[in-house]
C-alpha cells in the first residue's frame, strides 16, 4: 500500500514523503476547486496523502465546506480521482446554490 502521492497532471502517481511535502507547498497545483457560495466556502484539494486507511482504493481528494472565518469544517467528502473531486465538488455547490445546508448535503 502506498502512503505518499504527487500529481502527474492531474493523476496521482505513489512519491516519497519529501516529494509529497513539495506538492503540498504548491497550492495552484493541488487545487481542484474553490467557489463561494453565499456565506459557504466549498473547497476541494489533492491531499497528497492516502486517507483510505485500509483495504480499497486510496483517497487523495477532499471537498469540504466552511462558512466564513469559521475554519470548522461543515461537510467533507472524499475521492480517490481528479476527475471524481471535480465533479464532487460542482455536486456540493449546486446544492448549497438551491438551498441546501451543509448538514443535508
Amino acid at each position: 500500500m502506498e502512503l505518499y502521492y504527487t500529481l502527474d497532471g492531474h493523476t496521482p502517481r505513489p512519491c516519497s514523503m519529501e516529494e509529497a511535502k513539495q506538492t503540498l507547498r504548491d497550492t495552484d497545483r493541488r487545487r481542484v476547486g474553490f467557489d463561494r457560495v453565499g456565506p459557504w466556502e466549498v473547497s476541494t484539494v489533492f491531499l497528497a496523502l492516502d486517507h483510505q486507511f485500509g483495504a480499497g482504493p486510496p483517497m487523495l481528494f477532499e471537498t469540504m465546506v466552511f462558512k466564513g472565518d469559521d475554519r470548522n469544517d461543515l461537510y467533507a467528502a472524499r475521492y480517490s480521482t481528479w476527475e471524481a473531486a471535480e465533479a464532487g465538488h460542482q455536486a456540493v455547490v449546486r446544492r448549497l446554490m438551491a438551498g441546501e445546508a451543509p448538514a443535508d448535503l
